[in-house]
């Protein structure tokens, strides 16, 4: 701009090479160069107040996590029994807001959005086991491989402890997951919102061609890391549907956790159906093509103007369908996120990712600057859309007050009020009538529903009345050791039963909690093989409160007896009883404990 200004007066000498240049630059490289966007440099000091943000954490059976801890800034909860979140008014970073989900035995699941002031924000994540590829000797080194094809390749000598610095020598634990980048579950399983930092510290806007979540462990549970100077090999394996698409080389990425973004950090290779790469650490990986982007917006509505809450809503390039965005309408209906510029896009509604077919398409174009769409009425068909609504009681069969309806659909779970003994729901439906689940909450009895299934079709359904009672939602874990208590319970703390892999990729129990006022965590483990009402397991691991300092070891073995085992979605408890000895002071630890928590496994 600054040379045309400078040579006005030649401008009409200029004029055929300007409409040359201005062609040129408004065509999309999807290499990731457009030379008419305006980069965007990272902001990470601008703050703003959203007024809600709530989600679903599911697992990898897609079962619910309750008892997870999510943070976002400042803030910190913890799901309930069916794995649902929420936070009120919040202040966090305008550029990159993040929410982090973290759990015993899992990859940490992030996801970072647009803040906007007064705004909401609505998830569904899903946390990745961190299941054992095996075991590397750290002094000669090797290799392990999971089944879906992803290899970890470490050199001889390269493995420090992470806290410590010091060099390891012992069996390293490699903890992998690879992320499938043709998964149509790829937005709730991948970190944050595939926004990055490139090396010239501009953020863009990446197209996925795979990514892996790794973590190195030692003998007695410690983080390790690759030592400076040397190298780890990554093998990321390539779907079949993207090897014609994906280049020779590719950028690779990094994920900051306390960033929200991928940063860039070296490049890989493709070799026959796979890339393969060096990193110097290890945390998420990503194999990447970068590209400017711009913030769209909009607010999903239907025919009658009623906002269609929770709907799943992807953007992707026309000419390239695998470049693209993802998000959820929150309860207003509104969705906001990053796109790429300069290029024609597709919008597609659906009830949710599990849907074959979108309930409303539309092709814009966008340009270089923010967009909104304003509001989109979506008609979908009348044999797609349903209408619930009901009434809910209270033991004593009045009407409840406050509470709420859990409804766990083929699209997954949600979450709807219930004000003064009724509520509503309007759903989209995927491809015709479901079975849906209804749970309902009564939150000043601390009761609930038993599930009830009811055939939803398309039109009105008028639900028989609920009473919210008969099953305590009251979920507790409380601890005697060497004469101090430690109590946890939920929802103020955080407390899950969740899948403990043991090292041999066989499931055991996993029982978590963690004390927000303490600020503590403790974590039990015991075998799931023969579990039944009144059996006794064996205790495989027992992590205290991590303020005393130091880990147990069992003395002999030790027994956990199972005093009630409902359904999934319902509880699990159990005590036991025994000594251990701190492996670090080999003092006596005389333990009791029970607990009552939701099961999810």
């Amino acid at each position: 701009m600054q040379s045309i200004y400078h040579f006005k007066k030649y401008l009409k000498f200029l004029l055929p090479v300007i409409i040359i240049l201005s062609f040129i630059s408004c065509q999309k490289d999807l290499s990731g160069s457009d030379p008419v966007t305006e980069p965007v440099l990272p902001d990470f000091t601008s703050r703003v107040t959203i007024s809600a943000v709530s989600g679903f954490v599911s697992n990898e059976n897609n079962l619910p996590v309750s008892g997870a801890v999510v943070k976002l800034g400042s803030a910190t909860t913890s799901t309930n029994q069916f794995g649902y979140f929420e936070f009120g008014a919040t202040e966090v970073t305008k550029t990159a807001a993040v929410v982090t989900v973290t759990m015993p035995g899992y990859f940490n699941a992030i996801k970072t959005f647009m803040a906007e002031e007064g705004k909401q924000a609505f998830f569904r994540m899903k946390l990745l086991p961190k299941v054992n590829a095996g075991s590397i000797d750290a002094a000669s080194g090797g290799t392990v491989s999971t089944t879906s094809g992803l290899r970890i390749q470490l050199p001889a000598n390269a493995v420090i402890n992470a806290t410590t610095q010091a060099a390891y020598t012992g069996p390293v634990q490699v903890a992998a997951y690879w992320i499938d980048p043709s998964s149509r579950a790829l937005h709730s399983e991948m970190p944050g919102d595939l926004r990055a930092i490139n090396s010239d510290n501009n953020m863009q806007l990446l197209t996925t061609y795979g990514m892996a979540a790794v973590e190195l462990t030692g003998a007695t549970g410690e983080k390790l890391q690759i030592t400076s100077g040397k190298k780890a090999t990554v093998h990321f394996p390539l779907p079949a549907s993207l090897l014609s698409s994906a280049p020779a080389s590719i950028k690779l990425w990094h994920f900051d956790e306390a960033k929200g973004l991928w940063i860039e950090e070296g490049s890989a290779l493709k070799t026959g159906n796979e890339y393969v790469g060096d990193v110097s650490h290890f945390s998420f990986w990503n194999c990447d093509m970068p590209a400017n982007y711009i913030q769209l917006s909009m607010t999903i509505k239907n025919t009658a103007g009623e906002a269609v809450p929770h709907a799943w809503v992807k953007i992707s390039v026309v000419s390239n369908p695998q470049m693209a965005s993802y998000g959820y309408t929150d309860s207003s209906g509104y969705v906001s996120g990053a796109v790429f510029s300069n290029t024609q896009l597709k919008m597609e509604v659906f009830s949710d990712h599990n849907c074959g077919q979108p309930v409303y398409t539309q092709i814009f174009t966008t340009g270089t600057t923010a967009l909104s769409l304003g509001d989109i009425i979506i008609s979908p068909s009348p044999t797609l859309t349903a209408n619930v609504e009901g009434t809910v009681t209270n033991c004593s069969n009045a009407a409840v007050i406050h509470g709420r309806m859990f409804i766990h659909s083929p699209s997954g779970f949600n979450i709807i009020p219930i004000t003064n003994g009724h509520y509503s729901w309007h759903y989209l439906l995927c491809d015709g009538p479901e079975n849906v689940v209804f749970i309902a909450e009564d939150i000043a009895g601390g009761e609930q529903s038993l599930p009830v299934t009811v055939n939803i079709h398309a039109g009105a359904n008028n639900m028989a009345t609920l009473q919210a009672c008969g099953i305590s939602t009251q979920q507790y874990w409380n601890m005697n050791i060497n004469g101090t208590t430690y109590n946890l319970t939920a929802p103020t703390d955080s407390l899950s039963e969740h899948v403990a892999y043991n090292g041999t990729n066989n499931a055991d129990i996993g029982i978590s909690g963690y004390s927000v006022a303490n600020n503590y965590e403790t974590n039990l483990v015991f075998v799931k093989a023969n579990i039944a009402l009144n059996s006794t397991q064996n205790l495989v691991k027992f992590l205290p409160p991590t303020t005393i300092g130091e880990q147990l070891t069992p003395v002999g073995l030790i027994n956990v007896n199972i005093t009630e085992l409902g359904a999934i979605g319902s509880f699990i408890a159990g005590n036991f009883t025994g000594t251990f000895t701190g492996n670090t002071t080999s003092a006596t630890y005389i333990v009791s404990s029970n607990f009552r928590v939701r099961r999810t496994y």
